[in-house]
Protein backbone atom coordinates (compact mmCIF):
# COMPACT_ATOMS: atom_id res chain seq x y z
CA UNK A 1 0.00 0.00 0.00
CA UNK A 2 1.67 3.41 -0.82
CA UNK A 3 2.78 5.14 1.79
CA UNK A 4 0.33 8.30 2.88
CA UNK A 5 0.41 11.63 1.98
CA UNK A 6 0.61 14.94 4.14
CA UNK A 7 -0.64 18.12 2.20
CA UNK A 8 -2.21 20.20 4.90
CA UNK A 9 0.74 21.79 6.53
CA UNK A 10 -1.33 24.72 6.51
CA UNK A 11 -3.37 23.44 9.55
CA UNK A 12 -0.37 21.73 11.35
CA UNK A 13 3.30 20.79 11.51
CA UNK A 14 4.53 17.66 13.00
CA UNK A 15 7.32 18.63 15.53
CA UNK A 16 10.19 18.38 14.44
CA UNK A 17 13.05 16.01 16.37
CA UNK A 18 15.39 19.01 17.39
CA UNK A 19 12.64 20.69 19.05
CA UNK A 20 11.18 17.54 20.86
CA UNK A 21 14.91 17.16 22.11
CA UNK A 22 14.85 21.06 22.97
CA UNK A 23 11.94 20.60 25.32
CA UNK A 24 12.59 17.47 26.77
CA UNK A 25 14.50 18.17 29.55
CA UNK A 26 11.77 20.99 30.56
CA UNK A 27 9.26 17.81 30.98
CA UNK A 28 11.81 16.12 33.47
CA UNK A 29 14.60 17.47 35.90
CA UNK A 30 14.32 21.38 34.73
CA UNK A 31 10.46 21.38 35.64
CA UNK A 32 10.30 24.60 37.88
CA UNK A 33 8.24 27.67 37.83
CA UNK A 34 10.16 30.51 36.20
CA UNK A 35 8.57 32.52 39.04
CA UNK A 36 10.16 30.65 41.85
CA UNK A 37 13.00 31.86 43.27
CA UNK A 38 14.84 28.68 43.76
CA UNK A 39 17.34 26.78 42.05
CA UNK A 40 14.53 24.88 39.91
CA UNK A 41 12.91 27.86 39.11
CA UNK A 42 16.11 30.62 38.33
CA UNK A 43 17.16 27.63 35.48
CA UNK A 44 13.19 27.80 34.11
CA UNK A 45 13.25 31.43 34.21
CA UNK A 46 16.79 31.60 32.54
CA UNK A 47 16.06 28.93 29.68
CA UNK A 48 12.65 31.39 29.38
CA UNK A 49 14.83 34.06 28.98
CA UNK A 50 17.26 32.90 26.47
CA UNK A 51 14.04 31.77 24.52
CA UNK A 52 12.65 34.71 24.35
CA UNK A 53 15.92 36.33 23.33
CA UNK A 54 16.39 33.60 20.48
CA UNK A 55 12.61 34.43 19.54
CA UNK A 56 13.42 38.38 19.59
CA UNK A 57 16.53 37.72 17.57
CA UNK A 58 14.08 36.14 14.83
CA UNK A 59 12.22 38.94 14.60
CA UNK A 60 14.40 42.17 14.21
CA UNK A 61 12.99 42.85 17.80
CA UNK A 62 14.17 43.69 21.60
CA UNK A 63 13.56 40.26 23.59
CA UNK A 64 10.85 42.99 26.29
CA UNK A 65 8.67 43.16 22.93
CA UNK A 66 8.22 39.42 22.36
CA UNK A 67 5.61 37.87 24.60
CA UNK A 68 4.45 34.44 24.91
CA UNK A 69 0.74 33.20 24.07
CA UNK A 70 -1.44 29.83 23.58
CA UNK A 71 -1.42 30.37 20.25
CA UNK A 72 -2.49 32.36 17.48
CA UNK A 73 -5.88 33.11 18.19
CA UNK A 74 -4.77 34.59 21.68
CA UNK A 75 -2.37 36.76 19.96
CA UNK A 76 -4.54 37.83 16.94
CA UNK A 77 -7.47 39.05 20.03
CA UNK A 78 -4.47 40.58 22.44
CA UNK A 79 -3.59 42.46 19.31
CA UNK A 80 -6.93 43.58 18.27
CA UNK A 81 -8.68 44.18 21.01
CA UNK A 82 -5.97 45.13 23.54
CA UNK A 83 -5.02 48.57 21.22
CA UNK A 84 -9.00 49.19 20.89
CA UNK A 85 -9.59 49.08 24.95
CA UNK A 86 -6.17 51.18 25.17
CA UNK A 87 -7.30 54.24 23.34
CA UNK A 88 -11.12 54.25 22.60
CA UNK A 89 -11.33 56.71 25.56
CA UNK A 90 -8.58 59.18 23.65
CA UNK A 91 -10.99 59.20 20.43
CA UNK A 92 -9.81 56.18 18.52
CA UNK A 93 -13.02 54.16 18.15
CA UNK A 94 -12.34 52.39 14.80
CA UNK A 95 -10.69 48.80 13.78
CA UNK A 96 -9.99 47.87 10.55
CA UNK A 97 -9.56 44.36 8.78
CA UNK A 98 -10.15 42.75 5.80
CA UNK A 99 -12.95 39.91 5.16
CA UNK A 100 -10.23 37.26 4.17
CA UNK A 101 -8.84 37.27 7.78
CA UNK A 102 -8.97 34.33 9.86
CA UNK A 103 -11.82 34.03 11.94
CA UNK A 104 -9.82 35.16 15.17
CA UNK A 105 -9.43 38.60 13.63
CA UNK A 106 -12.65 38.78 12.60
CA UNK A 107 -14.22 37.52 15.63
CA UNK A 108 -12.03 39.95 17.65
CA UNK A 109 -12.95 42.81 15.32
CA UNK A 110 -16.71 41.75 15.87
CA UNK A 111 -16.23 41.80 19.97
CA UNK A 112 -14.67 44.91 19.82
CA UNK A 113 -17.72 46.43 17.36
CA UNK A 114 -19.66 45.48 20.75
CA UNK A 115 -17.64 47.22 22.66
CA UNK A 116 -18.69 50.30 20.88
CA UNK A 117 -15.79 49.94 17.91
CA UNK A 118 -16.73 51.49 14.73
CA UNK A 119 -16.23 48.22 12.04
CA UNK A 120 -14.56 49.08 8.60
CA UNK A 121 -13.50 46.39 6.21
CA UNK A 122 -11.15 46.56 3.23
CA UNK A 123 -12.17 46.07 -0.18
CA UNK A 124 -9.74 43.30 -2.00
CA UNK A 125 -9.48 42.28 -5.57
CA UNK A 126 -10.47 38.95 -6.88
CA UNK A 127 -6.96 37.76 -6.33
CA UNK A 128 -7.42 38.98 -2.74
CA UNK A 129 -4.87 41.57 -2.39
CA UNK A 130 -5.84 44.69 -0.34
CA UNK A 131 -7.60 47.75 -2.58
CA UNK A 132 -5.11 50.60 -1.93
CA UNK A 133 -8.41 53.22 -2.98
CA UNK A 134 -9.96 51.74 -0.27
CA UNK A 135 -7.71 51.53 2.59
CA UNK A 136 -7.02 55.19 2.09
CA UNK A 137 -9.97 56.04 2.91
CA UNK A 138 -10.71 53.95 5.59
CA UNK A 139 -7.37 53.89 7.57
CA UNK A 140 -7.68 57.31 8.93
CA UNK A 141 -6.09 58.74 12.12
CA UNK A 142 -9.16 57.85 14.25
CA UNK A 143 -8.51 54.33 13.68
CA UNK A 144 -7.06 52.76 16.63
CA UNK A 145 -5.97 49.26 14.83
CA UNK A 146 -5.53 48.05 11.52
CA UNK A 147 -4.78 44.30 11.19
CA UNK A 148 -4.03 42.78 7.49
CA UNK A 149 -3.17 38.99 7.61
CA UNK A 150 0.34 38.77 5.92
CA UNK A 151 -0.26 35.37 3.78
CA UNK A 152 -3.91 34.24 3.57
CA UNK A 153 -4.41 30.95 5.19
CA UNK A 154 -6.82 29.62 2.44
CA UNK A 155 -5.52 30.90 -1.22
CA UNK A 156 -1.67 32.00 0.08
CA UNK A 157 -2.39 35.35 -1.46
CA UNK A 158 1.02 37.36 -0.07
CA UNK A 159 -0.11 41.18 1.04
CA UNK A 160 2.01 44.00 0.90
CA UNK A 161 3.10 44.48 4.71
CA UNK A 162 5.91 46.62 4.12
CA UNK A 163 3.57 49.64 2.16
CA UNK A 164 0.62 48.81 4.33
CA UNK A 165 1.79 49.17 7.56
CA UNK A 166 3.92 52.47 6.49
CA UNK A 167 0.76 53.80 5.37
CA UNK A 168 -0.70 53.69 8.93
CA UNK A 169 2.25 54.71 10.24
CA UNK A 170 2.27 58.09 8.92
CA UNK A 171 -1.40 58.52 9.85
CA UNK A 172 -0.76 57.57 13.81
CA UNK A 173 -2.62 54.49 13.13
CA UNK A 174 -1.44 51.35 14.71
CA UNK A 175 -0.79 48.20 12.49
CA UNK A 176 -1.04 44.43 13.35
CA UNK A 177 -0.65 41.63 10.92
CA UNK A 178 -1.47 38.18 11.69
CA UNK A 179 1.64 36.53 10.19
CA UNK A 180 1.01 32.43 11.58
CA UNK A 181 1.14 31.47 7.89
CA UNK A 182 4.02 34.15 7.32
CA UNK A 183 6.76 33.56 9.85
CA UNK A 184 9.60 31.06 8.45
CA UNK A 185 8.23 31.60 5.02
CA UNK A 186 8.56 35.38 4.47
CA UNK A 187 11.10 37.54 5.61
CA UNK A 188 9.51 39.24 8.99
CA UNK A 189 12.14 42.20 10.07
CA UNK A 190 10.75 44.82 12.63
CA UNK A 191 13.63 46.44 12.12
CA UNK A 192 13.06 46.66 8.67
CA UNK A 193 8.69 47.26 8.52
CA UNK A 194 6.93 49.61 10.83
CA UNK A 195 4.18 46.93 12.04
CA UNK A 196 3.33 47.20 15.75
CA UNK A 197 1.88 43.96 16.60
CA UNK A 198 2.38 40.60 14.91
CA UNK A 199 1.45 37.31 15.91
CA UNK A 200 2.84 33.77 15.37
CA UNK A 201 2.36 30.58 15.89
CA UNK A 202 4.41 27.76 17.06
CA UNK A 203 2.44 24.19 15.24
CA UNK A 204 2.86 25.95 11.93
CA UNK A 205 6.41 25.60 11.92
CA UNK A 206 6.94 22.30 13.69
CA UNK A 207 6.18 23.43 17.14
CA UNK A 208 3.93 22.18 19.42
CA UNK A 209 0.53 23.01 19.37
CA UNK A 210 -0.45 25.94 22.17
CA UNK A 211 2.14 27.84 22.30
CA UNK A 212 2.59 30.70 19.99
CA UNK A 213 4.08 34.68 20.33
CA UNK A 214 3.14 38.03 20.22
CA UNK A 215 4.97 40.78 18.87
CA UNK A 216 3.78 44.45 20.53
CA UNK A 217 6.77 47.13 19.70
CA UNK A 218 7.89 49.41 22.45
CA UNK A 219 5.58 52.28 23.46
CA UNK A 220 2.50 50.29 21.90
CA UNK A 221 -0.93 51.46 23.91
CA UNK A 222 -2.55 47.29 25.09
CA UNK A 223 -4.65 46.15 27.68
CA UNK A 224 -4.43 43.04 28.71
CA UNK A 225 -7.11 40.37 27.97
CA UNK A 226 -6.36 38.49 31.21
CA UNK A 227 -5.46 39.33 34.78
CA UNK A 228 -3.50 38.26 37.31
CA UNK A 229 -0.20 37.55 37.90
CA UNK A 230 3.13 39.94 36.59
CA UNK A 231 4.55 36.90 33.80
CA UNK A 232 4.70 38.39 30.10
CA UNK A 233 5.12 41.78 32.09
CA UNK A 234 1.58 41.97 33.02
CA UNK A 235 0.26 41.52 29.64
CA UNK A 236 -0.48 37.70 29.05
CA UNK A 237 -0.04 36.61 32.80
CA UNK A 238 0.01 32.92 34.07
CA UNK A 239 2.87 30.63 34.65
CA UNK A 240 4.81 30.19 31.38
CA UNK A 241 4.76 27.06 29.18
CA UNK A 242 8.63 26.79 29.51
CA UNK A 243 8.77 23.56 27.41
CA UNK A 244 6.63 24.68 24.75
CA UNK A 245 8.38 28.32 24.54
CA UNK A 246 11.72 26.53 24.50
CA UNK A 247 10.75 24.39 21.36
CA UNK A 248 9.14 27.58 19.75
CA UNK A 249 12.41 29.33 19.56
CA UNK A 250 13.93 26.20 18.35
CA UNK A 251 11.84 25.89 16.17
CA UNK A 252 11.78 29.38 14.69
CA UNK A 253 15.72 29.46 14.34
CA UNK A 254 15.24 26.28 12.24
CA UNK A 255 12.26 27.92 10.03
CA UNK A 256 14.64 30.81 9.18
CA UNK A 257 17.91 29.44 8.77
CA UNK A 258 16.04 26.63 6.18
CA UNK A 259 13.56 29.53 4.98
CA UNK A 260 15.13 30.32 1.61
CA UNK A 261 16.21 26.55 0.72
CA UNK A 262 12.75 25.01 1.46
CA UNK A 263 10.69 28.10 0.32
CA UNK A 264 11.68 26.95 -3.09
CA UNK A 265 11.88 23.89 -3.15
CA UNK A 266 8.06 23.68 -2.13
CA UNK A 267 7.30 26.54 -4.46
CA UNK A 268 8.67 24.50 -7.61
CA UNK A 269 6.49 21.22 -6.11
CA UNK A 270 3.41 24.05 -5.64
CA UNK A 271 3.68 24.82 -9.08
CA UNK A 272 4.36 21.65 -10.43
CA UNK A 273 1.10 20.24 -8.92
CA UNK A 274 -0.45 23.02 -9.77
CA UNK A 275 0.89 22.49 -13.65
CA UNK A 276 -0.32 19.11 -13.77
CA UNK A 277 -3.99 20.04 -12.14
CA UNK A 278 -5.07 22.26 -15.01
CA UNK A 279 -3.45 20.47 -17.37
CA UNK A 280 -5.81 17.40 -16.86
CA UNK A 281 -8.65 19.77 -15.69
CA UNK A 282 -8.53 22.85 -17.91
CA UNK A 283 -11.54 24.10 -15.79
CA UNK A 284 -10.24 23.74 -12.89
CA UNK A 285 -9.64 27.63 -11.20
CA UNK A 286 -6.65 27.98 -9.22
CA UNK A 287 -8.38 30.50 -6.07
CA UNK A 288 -5.89 33.30 -5.63
CA UNK A 289 -3.70 32.34 -8.80
CA UNK A 290 -2.34 35.46 -10.77
CA UNK A 291 -1.56 37.02 -7.30
CA UNK A 292 1.31 37.42 -5.01
CA UNK A 293 1.18 34.04 -2.84
CA UNK A 294 3.41 32.26 -0.69
CA UNK A 295 4.67 28.94 -2.38
CA UNK A 296 3.41 26.25 0.12
CA UNK A 297 -0.80 26.76 -0.35
CA UNK A 298 -2.64 26.12 -3.43
CA UNK A 299 -6.52 26.58 -3.21
CA UNK A 300 -8.25 24.78 -6.14
CA UNK A 301 -11.76 24.62 -6.86
CA UNK A 302 -13.38 21.92 -10.33
CA UNK A 303 -16.41 22.23 -11.88
CA UNK A 304 -18.77 19.58 -10.62
CA UNK A 305 -17.46 18.34 -7.74
CA UNK A 306 -17.87 19.24 -3.98
CA UNK A 307 -15.46 19.26 -1.46
CA UNK A 308 -16.59 17.35 1.38
CA UNK A 309 -16.84 14.31 -1.79
CA UNK A 310 -13.33 15.20 -2.39
CA UNK A 311 -11.91 15.33 0.56
CA UNK A 312 -13.46 11.94 1.56
CA UNK A 313 -12.33 10.52 -1.63
CA UNK A 314 -8.86 11.38 -0.58
CA UNK A 315 -8.40 10.43 2.31
CA UNK A 316 -9.74 6.83 1.22
CA UNK A 317 -6.83 7.44 -0.85
CA UNK A 318 -4.40 8.06 1.84
CA UNK A 319 -4.08 11.49 0.95
CA UNK A 320 -4.73 14.85 3.53
CA UNK A 321 -5.99 17.71 2.43
CA UNK A 322 -8.22 20.73 3.55
CA UNK A 323 -11.15 22.34 2.20
CA UNK A 324 -9.64 25.80 3.75
CA UNK A 325 -9.14 27.01 7.73
CA UNK A 326 -8.97 24.05 9.64
CA UNK A 327 -10.55 26.26 12.26
CA UNK A 328 -13.51 26.43 9.91
CA UNK A 329 -13.80 22.22 9.39
CA UNK A 330 -17.57 21.08 9.56
CA UNK A 331 -18.85 23.88 8.05
CA UNK A 332 -21.99 23.86 5.48
CA UNK A 333 -21.25 27.49 4.37
CA UNK A 334 -18.84 27.98 1.72
CA UNK A 335 -15.51 29.96 2.70
CA UNK A 336 -15.68 33.15 3.69
CA UNK A 337 -12.53 34.24 2.09
CA UNK A 338 -13.73 33.24 -1.10
CA UNK A 339 -16.89 34.84 -0.92
CA UNK A 340 -15.28 37.80 -0.28
CA UNK A 341 -13.75 37.17 -3.58
CA UNK A 342 -16.35 36.82 -5.22
CA UNK A 343 -15.77 33.16 -6.57
CA UNK A 344 -19.17 31.70 -6.83
CA UNK A 345 -21.09 29.53 -4.85
CA UNK A 346 -20.62 26.30 -7.11
CA UNK A 347 -17.05 27.05 -7.08
CA UNK A 348 -16.64 28.30 -3.48
CA UNK A 349 -18.40 25.05 -2.40
CA UNK A 350 -15.49 22.90 -4.33
CA UNK A 351 -12.35 24.11 -2.82
CA UNK A 352 -10.03 21.93 -2.24
CA UNK A 353 -6.54 23.30 -0.53
CA UNK A 354 -3.20 21.87 -0.49
CA UNK A 355 -0.50 22.91 1.49
CA UNK A 356 3.39 21.70 1.29
CA UNK A 357 5.70 21.74 4.51
CA UNK A 358 8.63 19.36 5.24
CA UNK A 359 6.28 15.94 4.34
CA UNK A 360 6.52 16.76 1.05
CA UNK A 361 8.27 14.73 -1.33
CA UNK A 362 8.75 14.42 -5.19
CA UNK A 363 7.25 11.31 -5.32
CA UNK A 364 4.17 12.87 -3.11
CA UNK A 365 3.65 15.43 -5.15
CA UNK A 366 3.83 12.94 -8.63
CA UNK A 367 1.33 11.09 -7.26
CA UNK A 368 -1.47 13.58 -5.83
CA UNK A 369 -0.95 15.08 -9.86
CA UNK A 370 -2.19 11.38 -10.95
CA UNK A 371 -4.57 11.11 -8.27
CA UNK A 372 -6.35 13.71 -8.19
CA UNK A 373 -7.83 14.54 -11.65
CA UNK A 374 -8.80 10.41 -11.57
CA UNK A 375 -11.10 11.77 -8.26
CA UNK A 376 -12.26 14.28 -9.47
CA UNK A 377 -13.16 12.13 -12.78
CA UNK A 378 -15.16 9.66 -10.61
CA UNK A 379 -16.77 12.36 -8.38
CA UNK A 380 -18.31 14.13 -11.87
CA UNK A 381 -19.40 11.00 -12.87
CA UNK A 382 -21.52 10.15 -10.02
CA UNK A 383 -22.74 13.67 -9.63
CA UNK A 384 -23.68 13.04 -13.84
CA UNK A 385 -21.32 16.80 -14.20
CA UNK A 386 -19.90 17.34 -18.10
CA UNK A 387 -16.14 18.53 -17.84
Amino acid sequence: MPQPIYLDHAATTPVRREVFEAMEPFYGPRFGNPSSTHRWGRDARAALDDARERLAHCLGAQPAEVFFTSGGTEGDNAAVVGPFMALRASGKRAVVTTPIEHKAVLGAVHFAHAEGAEERILAVSRVGVVDRESYDALVRPDVAVCSVMWVNNEIGVVQDIPALASAAKERGVLFHTDAVQAFGKVSVDARAVPFDLLTFSGHKIGAPKGIGGLYVRHGTPCEPLLHGGSQNRGLRPGTENVAAAIGLARAAELAIAERETEMRRLGALRDRLERAILARIPDAVVNGGGGPRAPHILSVSVPGTDSESMLMALDLAGVACSSGSACTSGSVDPSHVLAALGVPRDLAVSAVRMSLGSLTTDEGIDRIAELFPALVAKARRLTGAVA
